[in-house]
């Protein structure tokens, strides 16, 4: 690998910004994502700010500007330029925080996690994320994916409940993200979603992909990536049913996506049509039901349920089950009138 570093100094608003210019051409580590790879070669800035270089063309390969999920190939020059004095790697702060630990040993931990908990820091939630509560009571956890994101494997989004693992050592990182990417783990998420399924169980296999109008939220799209997700009706109520989800592959928001796609949207979920716009349409006592019950719940009604997986260091299958969240059932229940 052919390393080029370039630094250039200026005096800016009193302080001092170092300007530095990286060129790297590939010549072994092909494979594996661009700015995974900038990430582990300048380690003093944060995986984030990276992809946000790649982003906004700061970094390009070959002269073109490309995504942070961009495959390196043989011969390939990556060139990129910033302040590493603007955005230092992010120190994160050990915060003391009530983790609900449903299973641990020296290489894994099992989290049920609550709702309205982001995993790792980020723009705009630098502390209280459960990396935070992680870092006060674990003193060894897995560091691949960068200071920020210590034990982080896979996430969930911040309105979804329950079952998350961490990793406590790169060993068992590294197994468990082979797993994630293999699709020989097993996860079960509960749901309420909106209206009656005409058919109990079945399979969605309809690509994802991002939305051309809004970059934010993503939607089936015939070009995108291949999502699968399997389904079982548990019960079903007048107004919403009580579903059973069974991803085979990891898309973002995939089983929400899915759902709305099947005009059955996690109820409670405004960015994909289960939201307070869904409410309307009934008798107003309904209407009035409905939209009270989704105000007291307060978010997406998605929990992840439960998941099995093989031990990162024995090798033998293992299970978890995080019951459902009180609250969720108190939806259930006062839906089911």
């Amino acid at each position: 690998m052919l390393f080029i570093f370039h630094s250039k100094e200026n005096q800016d608003s009193g302080g001092i910004s170092l300007l530095t210019f990286h060129s790297f051409v590939i010549e072994t580590e092909t494979g594996q994502r661009v700015d995974r790879f900038l990430s582990d070669h300048i380690r003093t800035v944060s995986r984030t700010r990276i992809q946000g270089c790649i982003k906004s063309g700061a970094a390009v390969v070959n002269g073109r500007q490309v995504k942070s999920s961009y495959v390196l190939e043989l011969n390939d020059r990556i060139e990129i330029s910033l302040n590493e004095l603007e955005e230092p790697v992010l120190d994160v702060r050990s915060e003391a925080m009530d983790l609900d630990i449903l299973f641990k040993d020296d290489s894994i931990i099992v989290i049920n996690k609550p709702a309205s908990l982001v995993v790792h820091p980020g723009v705009g939630n630098e502390s209280g994320t459960l990396v935070n509560g992680l870092v006060n009571q674990f003193s060894q956890l897995s560091d691949v994916n960068g200071a920020d994101r210590q034990g982080i494997v896979h996430r969930l989004d911040a309105d979804t409940s329950g079952i998350i693992l961490v990793a406590r050592n790169n060993d068992a990182h590294l197994h468990l993200a082979k797993q994630f990417k293999s699709r020989t783990v097993k996860k079960e998420y509960r749901s309420l979603t909106w209206g009656t399924w005409e058919d109990i169980s079945g399979k969605i296999d309809k690509n994802i992909g991002r939305s051309r109008s809004d970059p934010r939220i993503y939607c089936v799209d015939q070009n995108g990536k291949e999502s699968i997700t399997e389904y079982l009706v548990l019960n079903q109520y007048r107004y919403c049913s009580q579903v059973a989800f069974f991803p085979k592959t990891g898309r973002t928001h995939q089983i929400r996506v899915h759902a709305a796609w099947s005009d059955h949207p996690v109820f409670g979920d405004e960015k994909y049509g289960g939201g307070t716009k869904k409410c309307k349409g009934f008798l107003p006592d309904v209407t009035t039901n409905l939209s009270k019950a989704m105000t007291i719940f307060g978010r997406h009604a998605l929990h992840a349920y439960k998941m099995e997986c093989a031990h990162p260091k024995t090798g033998q299958q293992i299970n978890f089950t995080a019951p459902l969240p009180d609250a969720f059932v108190n939806l259930i229940e006062s839906i089911n009138v």
